[in-house]
């Protein structure tokens, strides 16, 4: 059974870590584009559509792409090598991203090992 498929709750806890896994992949290519001369950083965002989405009880029902995470350039200041990536500022949000990513992935283990055991799968 996919998780994705099953109930709200599921939905919501399976866009959520797909909204995280864009956001660690957006900040690793700004880590490695540091130097990349006019490079511009990209920040990834889903957290207020979901939240929006699920005040009003249409998270399940927002429809195709409706909550896919957006990925937009930031407004970070320009240096000097006309790049905008400030490498302390990623570092943080990728360890940010790493530990709410270890958060959601728990909360779909344990939530898959309940619906385990309440259908007799396992304790």
């Amino acid at each position: 059974m996919s998780f994705a498929a099953s109930d709200g709750v599921d939905f919501v806890l399976h866009t959520a870590i797909t909204g995280l896994s864009t956001r660690q992949n957006v900040i690793a290519d700004n880590i490695a584009n540091v130097d990349t001369p006019g490079f511009r950083a990209r920040s990834v965002e889903f957290e207020s559509a979901l939240e929006k989405a699920i005040e009003r009880g249409t998270a399940r029902t927002a429809g195709p792409g409706a909550l896919a995470a957006t990925t937009e350039a930031t407004n970070t200041p320009v240096g000097a090598n006309d790049n905008n990536v400030d490498l302390r500022k990623e570092s943080i949000a990728a360890v940010q991203t790493q530990y709410q990513y270890q958060i959601m992935g728990r909360a779909i283990s344990d939530r898959q090992s309940r619906l385990s055991a309440m259908i007799g799968g396992g304790a």
